[in-house]
């Protein structure tokens, strides 16, 4: 789909604000639209199920860590996507992801299972220690930047 980003855009409209659109969710297959703020992060997290990320417009630059002694994580890698670009995940992959631009980021993320479903883990971004994910975290983290942006 990101293949023809312009597509994308007619179907969905151009991103306004930051936030999480589902577009398809079952206990299968969950699919959404990522729309990142301008210069946003989101902590170390794993899906704990395969995941595909597809950009179709502006850029999210995604690092990838592994697993310590001690419940910690150190960064192993990292890869930037941009338009047209789409990524595989396995489902033991942590990453964080960060949109490093002053514009929106749009994605589509693809995933194997129930994305909404309990399991998943995220790190602390200062002590880089696991616990569980908390999607109200993540909400209000899409909520206050929007406010800060004037998308709100």
């Amino acid at each position: 789909a990101v293949a023809e980003p312009g597509a994308v855009l007619k179907g969905l409209g151009e991103p306004a604000q930051a936030g999480i659109q589902r577009l398809h969710h079952t206990e299968t297959l969950t699919i959404l639209n990522v729309v990142w703020a301008p210069m946003m992060t989101l902590r170390p997290h794993n899906h704990r199920i395969w995941a595909v990320i597809g950009v179709y417009t502006g850029r999210e630059d995604n690092v990838f860590w592994r697993r310590r002694e001690g419940g910690r994580i150190e960064a192993a890698g990292a890869k930037a996507l941009g338009e047209k670009d789409a990524e595989p995940l396995g489902a033991d992959i942590i990453h964080s992801v960060t949109n490093p631009i002053a514009r929106l980021t749009g994605a589509i993320h693809v995933y194997g299972g129930d994305f909404y479903a309990p399991g998943r883990s995220e790190w602390d971004p200062e002590t880089l220690i696991e616990r569980e994910f908390d999607f109200g975290t993540s909400r209000r983290l899409f909520e206050d930047l929007n406010r800060r942006w004037g998308f709100a």
